[in-house]
């Protein structure tokens, strides 16, 4: 990660994940990136989208946890990153209890 993305980074994570420390948060910068995916403003998205690339952020679609999304998100993301067509949007992962 350069100067440039840690101070990114850092400024997000202040932003977006408040009730963390941005040193603690930036341990898990695909923490960061997700959050700003699911609540960030365009510019934010954009910084984000910028310093990760589309195809790091569609592993974190692939990869996503329950409760990492919305659900406007995650049907966003799939059709903005092209991972699903029109109707074809995957269900969102979900909690397992076991």
């Amino acid at each position: 990660m350069t100067d440039s993305e840690i101070i990114l980074f850092k400024t997000l994570a202040a932003k977006y994940l408040w009730w963390m420390l941005p040193d603690e948060a930036l341990k898990r910068p695909e923490r960061i990136a997700i959050q700003v995916m699911n609540l960030g403003d365009f510019a934010d998205v954009t910084a984000v989208l910028d310093a990760v690339g589309e195809d790091q952020a569609r592993e974190f679609l692939i990869r996503a946890e329950a409760g990492q999304f919305s659900p406007r998100s995650w049907h966003y993301w799939h059709y903005r990153l092209g991972l699903a067509e029109i109707g074809g949007v995957p269900p969102m992962p979900t909690r397992r209890v076991c």
